[in-house]
């Protein structure tokens, strides 16, 4: 493993123990009782993608370390992991906010769109590496 897949699997890395303090914080929230129903979910749904996209994103990785892309393609292929995930799991948060209902439907929304991305080019590569 070398260059970006290297980079962002260290990134991915450090970034888990920041969603298990994220899951130590939910417990506070839940017993707390300070956000509404909606907010709570929201706030739950946003911990546990953030979760399961960073395993994701370890997996598609080592994966695309594997492969023959071009530096440049994994590159991409990395930033379009790293941003769907934060943009998939941070819109989610988004609805914490009251006045922020559209705008983390968008966010999460485009964070779809960038993992599928990111997806479909760790396909590409496996499909097409010798």
């Amino acid at each position: 493993m070398h260059g970006p897949t290297q980079l962002f699997t260290v990134i991915a890395l450090v970034s888990l123990p920041t969603v298990m303090y994220g899951g130590y914080a939910l417990m506070g929230v839940m017993r707390d009782r300070k956000l509404t129903e909606h907010q709570r979910a929201m706030f739950r749904v946003g911990h546990a993608h953030a979760g399961v996209l960073l395993i994701l994103a370890l997996v598609a990785l080592q994966i695309l370390s594997r492969t023959t892309l071009s530096d440049t393609t994994l590159w991409i292929t990395c930033f379009l992991l790293l941003f769907g995930i934060l943009a998939q799991s941070g819109g989610f948060f988004l609805h914490l906010i009251p006045t922020k209902n559209k705008l983390g439907g968008r966010v999460t929304s485009a964070g779809a769109v960038l993992l599928a991305a990111g997806t479909l080019l760790t396909a590409y590569g496996v499909a097409f590496s010798g």
